[in-house]
């Protein structure tokens, strides 16, 4: 199997960025391309949440447009090369898969997942903390879980789910204390705690909280645009009692 279209997108983004190509091209850099990658990969997942495979082809290139450009501009910086780039997570994944690359014999994923993280570990020796390796840039949800669940791998685990809801529920009151006391500041201190308290309760029954809520954001926008179709007359015209007959309406039918 060939990869001749690889090579030649490769040299595509060369030809762009080089003196001669686009100007557009020759002016990004990896801060200004950010948002990009961001989008990009967003973009990606919305097609496999859409089981979209038309879409996903076709946003899984752009991805590579993102990685082919980066690893350009990097290779003009003499910083490395997307050979580099691949020979790195080439070997990286033949030395977390010991099971299939090496002797190591395992009976489940939980073994498999045990030695990743083991050889993960013995490659990050210059991490301190459990806090460390968290991606600055990634959602605060996603974030939350993330420093959720490296907390649990050191033993910091709750009871039992009770305690959980527990939290929760006393999170709450905090809240409608620092609601009283007016104070803005401790209110979100106590808001992000509620969010951080959630978040536990997903990962503590093995449900990705970031999913969840982007599901919920689906369903919600959903079934508002229903209400807005079965809406007869300016939606700033209703009343709380007829906007919550149109919404029950709406879940009825979506």
């Amino acid at each position: 199997m060939g990869y001749k279209n690889l090579e030649e997108l490769i040299a595509v983004i060369a030809k762009l960025r080089a003196p001669d190509g686009c100007q557009w091209d020759r002016e990004q850099t990896h801060s200004s391309l950010r948002p990009n990658m961001i989008e990009e990969a967003y973009e990606a997942v919305d097609a496999i949440d859409d089981n979209d495979m038309t879409h996903l082809k076709e946003e899984l290139g752009d991805v590579l447009l993102q990685v082919v450009l980066h690893a350009q501009i990097a290779e003009e910086e003499g910083a490395f090369t997307i050979e580099d780039v691949a020979q790195g997570i080439k070997d990286k994944l033949i030395h977390r898969h010991p099971h299939v690359f090496g002797n190591v014999k395992v009976n489940s994923t939980k073994d498999i997942l045990d030695n990743w993280e083991k050889l993960k570990q013995e490659e990050k020796k210059h991490r301190k903390s459990a806090m460390d390796g968290i991606s600055k840039a990634q959602s605060a949800l996603m974030s939350a879980q993330k420093i959720s669940k490296k907390a649990v791998k050191t033993g910091f685990e709750w009871d039992c789910e009770q305690s959980l809801y527990d939290c929760i529920n006393s999170e709450f009151e905090e809240f409608k204390e620092a609601k009283k006391e007016g104070c803005k500041a401790h209110m979100e201190e106590e808001l992000g705690d509620i969010l951080f308290a959630v978040v536990n309760l997903a990962r503590w029954n093995k449900i990705d909280a970031e999913q969840a809520l982007l599901k919920s954001n689906k369903k919600f926008m959903t079934r508002f645009r229903k209400m807005e179709e079965l809406a007869v007359k300016p939606l700033n015209e209703y009343s709380f009692e007829e906007f919550d007959a149109l919404w029950k309406q709406a879940k009825k039918s979506v």
